[in-house]
């Protein structure tokens, strides 16, 4: 293993009670006719690209109405986000700091353009973190992104560490050992290793 990437909801941090108001201010402002978004509303979504988002969310809607609504809450997050942060795991800057001192890191997560950049913004965590990747930048699959990310940074064998099965399909298209982050927002079964909490990272590696 010669680096480490992450995907970032669900496994670093937590961002649902920063951004669900306002996505459902956003949502009512446009159809308010439509019902208010659950924290649960709100994990089932995560790791979703926006076409996904739209069919979980807006079924009833054709794609070009949903995607406009979807936008327009990443637009509203981002802004929210850079001022309020999320909810970071226990132990997440002790860990990176230590996998920092061995290790470079990344993060590759199904997000819009922005989105990383404001975690990092609001949480000072740059300075841990090489490169990132999202397909809101790159119009990429999260495999792709993956790929993209090692060909740029010269990485022979990363792991991907994540929290649902797309994080896992994503690794094993790209060729990458999958660490289960268990404590995030999806179930995954058979990882080549599964962690508790955060912190666990610091005696796996």
């Amino acid at each position: 293993m010669d680096s480490i990437i992450f995907d970032l909801d669900g496994t670093l941090w937590d961002p649902i009670s920063t951004v669900k108001d306002a996505w459902n201010e956003t949502i009512q402002a446009h159809r308010p006719e439509e019902k208010e978004l659950s924290r649960k509303d709100m994990e089932s979504i995560m790791g979703l690209q926006t076409e996904g988002v739209v069919e979980k969310l807006f079924p009833h809607l054709d794609q070009d109405e949903g995607e406009k609504i979807i936008h327009n809450c990443f637009e509203a997050e981002i802004g929210v986000i850079k001022k309020q942060g999320g909810e970071l795991y226990e132990g997440v800057e002790r860990t990176l700091q230590h996998l920092y001192n061995n290790y470079p890191l990344f993060i590759v997560s199904n997000c819009q353009d922005g989105y990383i950049e404001a975690f990092l913004q609001a949480h000072q965590l740059e300075k841990y973190f090489k490169d990132f990747e999202n397909p809101g930048r790159t119009g990429l699959s999260k495999g792709e992104n993956i790929q993209l990310v090692m060909k740029r940074n010269d990485l022979n064998s990363p792991i991907y560490v994540g929290d649902t099965s797309g994080d896992k399909e994503a690794a094993q298209n790209a060729g990458l050992p999958f660490y289960y982050a268990s404590y995030g927002f999806g179930e995954v079964d058979r990882a080549e290793q599964t962690i508790e909490t955060f912190t666990d990272l610091q005696s796996l590696l």
